[in-house]
């Protein structure tokens, strides 16, 4: 995997792995609330039909209360009582029910054939006595409780929710009910709902994901592409570069070899065969001319080793190799100032010499640089050249009081800088650190190169 692909997928994989976090969290804080909205609306509906049932039991207690409180007792009274309670009804399944103190049935609308039962031993699906617990309850003051009884208009065993008061004068226990199967059902319709609303937040979340990983690959892609294109433009810029350094170079060693070393050897040559010519002459005078001729030719040859050792230097100094990079700074410090005029004052301090040669020739290399670059553009009056050894490393501070420039802006534009980015591209190839800092005041450049490099 590529570079720029590694930190695209660096990029989307936080991005996915938030979303998934958010997602689960939405999630569970929406089941949460869920039940919490279903618990209260449960709460709230049983709440409603509970006083709903005290409201029809004191009504049908209202419809029969002239013959309770009538003080008779007799079979036609309480016949009549019945017929009333059996005339009131509400819905399908909403009915008044009567039984005994011994839980014999008296009065059942929609069940007519369990008048005259006793289903006092009666129990439900789970085991519990369903008359006995309503006796109970209404021996106990009255009030509601919870049984399984058959619906009419389904005829399956349903949960109820039942409602009964004692009636002590005529011995009966009086109640009715409401069947929980409509609330289980409108609970239902409300968890569909619910669940409904979760997959669609669920969905919309995973939609962003999508539409935002797109938008990071996308965004990636588009970086990339511009990023390579800078790269080529800069690269192909780097390369002339390298084609034109070469031929300057190759112009140069050609003109010091033809216009210097080449001129001052025909210039030899002649003088040592006019030497020659001359101490072949029998006259004392021409062999003591000969003689000057010689020293002549000997101080020329000094002037053509002195240049042949020059280039040499320039192309790589051999005191780099024999002194180290602190002599070989130093001397490159008093070069530029015999040939520039302007002073370069050099110090070092710490162990330098544990460098390889190949950090010692990228940093001589930068130094070199970095003083072309304040010839052609800085106009510096000072220059400082401080080499600074530690235990982790070494680093090269060199400084001038010139006219200073925007390093990055020179560093981004393709066409300019190529002596800064040669010395970027070296630093980088040694694993080294290269910091630049310029302003009017002038300019600071640091390079570090570890030991191990």
């Amino acid at each position: 995997m590529k570079l720029r692909q590694k930190v695209i997928f660096l990029a989307i994989t936080p991005l996915i792995f938030a979303l998934c976090a958010i997602a689960l969290a939405v999630q569970h804080q929406s089941a949460l609330l869920a039940q919490q909205q279903r618990d209260t609306i449960q709460q709230a509906y049983l709440s409603s039909k509970e006083a709903e049932l005290k409201h029809y039991v004191a009504l049908a207690t209202h419809s029969i209360s002239h013959l309770y409180n009538s003080g008779r007792n007799d079979e036609a009274t309480r016949n009549e009582a019945k017929r009333i309670l059996e005339s009131l009804s509400y819905g399908d399944d909403g009915y008044f029910f009567l039984y005994d103190m011994q839980g014999n049935t008296l009065m059942h609308p929609r069940q007519p054939d369990l008048v005259g039962k006793n289903l006092f031993e009666m129990r439900d699906a789970l085991g519990r006595p369903t008359i006995q617990n309503l006796l109970q309850r209404a021996r106990s003051g009255g009030g509601l409780e919870r049984y399984m009884w058959v619906k009419p208009s389904t005829q399956k065993a349903v949960a109820k929710l039942g409602y009964v008061i004692a009636m002590p004068n005529w011995g009966w226990m009086m109640g009715t009910g409401i069947y929980l199967d409509d609330v289980d059902r409108a609970l239902a319709q409300i968890d569909t709902q619910q669940s409904g609303n979760i997959h669609n937040t669920m969905l919309w979340i995973a939609l962003i994901a999508i539409a935002a990983a797109l938008v990071v690959a996308g965004a990636g892609l588009a970086l990339n592409v511009s990023e390579h294109r800078v790269a080529d433009a800069k690269l192909k810029v780097l390369a002339q570069r390298v084609v034109e350094s070469q031929e300057e170079e190759r112009a140069r060693l050609s003109r010091d070899l033809h216009d210097g070393i080449s001129q001052w050897l025909v210039s030899i040559k002649l003088q040592i065969e006019a030497g020659m010519i001359r101490l072949a002459s029998p006259k004392p005078e021409q062999r003591q001319a000969a003689t000057a001729v010689f020293e002549h030719a000997a101080d020329q040859l000094s002037n053509v080793m002195g240049e042949v050792r020059r280039i040499s230097h320039n192309l790589r100094p051999a005191i780099l190799d024999d002194l180290g990079l602190a002599a070989a700074l130093h001397h490159l410090g008093q070069e530029y100032t015999l040939s520039s005029g302007t002073p370069v004052h050099f110090d070092t301090t710490g162990a330098v010499d544990a460098l390889s040669d190949v950090a010692n020739t990228v940093l001589f290399r930068v130094a070199q640089e970095a003083l072309t670059n304040i010839e052609r553009h800085a106009g510096a009056r000072h220059i400082g050249i401080r080499l600074t050894g530690t235990a982790a490393g070494v680093t090269l501070r060199i400084s001038d009081d010139g006219n200073g420039f925007d390093a990055e802006s020179i560093a981004l534009h393709p066409k300019h800088g190529i002596g800064l980015r040669n010395m970027m591209e070296r630093m980088d190839a040694i694993g080294g650190r290269f910091e630049i800092v310029s302003s009017t005041d002038g300019t600071v450049l640091t390079a570090y190169a570890a030991y191990n490099s």
